[in-house]
């Protein structure tokens, strides 16, 4: 796909195209030309200058036109990778990006990377089973998560039945309740941080592995008292299941992994892409933490039969999280994970995070780029590292809020 098409795809579905300019946009003729409808919204008052408070980006391109390929899974927390695209970002900074169709769990995304098909993936939990099974794959910047603070989840959710009798200020009257999660996943970590706040096990509820599309209609037919979720679910689910509704939402009981990750091999090969590739998504990042209404749009278009209604709610629970930047806090958020994971036998066994981490390139954006993060809360001093970073748990800990 071209640019002019993909331009030409922001304005039929009413994205505002302000940030273009402010990327450092082409221009060419065509691209001109793809921009005069923009003159019209700006008659209605979304004029460039208004929406570009700190004035033009310069986001450095690379030399040459460089293809990539990038895979995602259909979530609303993995929009950055589509908004990016809608927007052209990675065409301004000159790099040309395929994105693959959207994977189902993140244990796909992996294998595709490991097969050579997608360059960059954005993968939470399943990576910790992948390092373990020796997939060298190293973390480069969040596509979700927090460098300020260890506990946040809000795009995590409790639904619950209409006679299940789980109380939402009595964590207790979860004890005896069928719960359904996707084992190993987030979902299922975040339902073990509930349980420790309430004073429980396990062993004290039956989980059920159960797929997210699956959860509905377990609520329905009784088959659940509750599902444990990833937004739009919960959202989904509440809507369209007579009496169901939202009985936990976020809280702070976990620290959210979402990582933008490569192989090894090709970050060492293609620095130069990494640090491109993450400055797109930081700039898609705050485009979608300052214009949620039109990031929700993203999500109808690449997640299918998503109603906009649920995608706008779902954002903004999303935007909490939309933090690229690394900190002492990301280090000590996966820890604690695996963590998890091993206290529930899903893991026999845990890694270094020193050894896959790799946060020199985010660091450099950072750096050279204030701006795509200036609306972000600062990062605890504490808790701020350099290139040749050493993690230390007990520090780390120290360093970082728990909510």
């Amino acid at each position: 796909m071209t640019r002019a098409t993909r331009l030409r795809m922001v304005l039929a579905t009413g994205i505002a195209i302000s940030l273009l300019a402010a990327c450092g946009g082409n221009d060419d003729d065509d691209a001109a030309d793809e921009n005069e409808p923009a003159a019209e919204e700006d008659e209605q008052g979304n004029d460039e200058e208004g929406d570009d408070e700190g004035g033009e980006q310069d986001l450095p391109e690379l030399p040459e036109l460089t293809e990539v390929t990038a895979g995602y899974v259909s979530a609303v927390d993995q929009m950055g990778a589509a908004v990016a695209f809608d927007l052209a970002l990675y065409d301004d900074l000159n790099l040309d990006v395929t994105l693959a169709d959207p994977f189902p769990t993140g244990v796909d995304a992996i294998q595709a990377m490991e097969a050579g098909d997608v360059d960059f993936i954005q993968v939470g939990t399943p990576s910790i089973g992948a390092v373990l099974e020796d997939v060298d794959l190293v973390y480069l910047g969040n596509y979700t998560g927090s460098s300020t603070q260890l506990g946040i989840d809000e795009t995590m959710a409790m639904v619950a039945a209409q006679d299940s009798g789980i109380e939402s200020d009595d964590l207790s009257t979860l004890e005896g309740k069928s719960i359904g999660v996707s084992i190993g996943s987030i979902n299922h970590l975040y339902l073990l941080g509930v349980l420790e706040e309430a004073g429980l096990t396990p062993d004290d509820v039956q989980i059920e592995n159960t797929s997210p599309p699956d959860m509905g209609v377990a609520l329905e037919t009784e088959g659940l008292d509750a599902a444990v979720v990833w937004d739009p679910w919960p959202i989904t689910i509440s809507n369209s299941v007579e009496g169901a509704s939202e009985v936990i939402r976020g809280g702070g009981y976990i620290p959210f992994i979402g990582y933008i990750i490569a192989t090894r091999d090709f970050v060492e090969e293609n620095p130069d892409v990494v640090k491109a590739f993450l400055t797109a998504r930081a700039a898609a990042d705050q485009w979608m933490r300052e214009n949620p209404d039109e990031a929700a749009d993203v999500v109808t278009r690449w997640i299918p039969d998503t109603e906009i209604e649920v995608a706008e709610e779902a954002m903004q629970y999303n935007i909490e999280q939309l933090d690229p930047r690394f900190s002492a806090c990301n280090y000590v958020a996966l820890d604690t994970m695996q963590g998890l994971l091993e206290d529930v036998d899903a893991i026999e066994d845990t890694f270094d995070v020193n050894d896959h981490f790799e946060p020199q390139y985010i660091l450099e954006v950072m750096e050279e780029q204030p701006q795509l993060f200036d609306d972000l809360p600062e990062i605890p001093e504490e808790a701020e590292i350099t290139a040749d970073y050493t993690f230390d748990r007990a520090e780390a800990v120290e360093a970082c809020p728990e909510n």
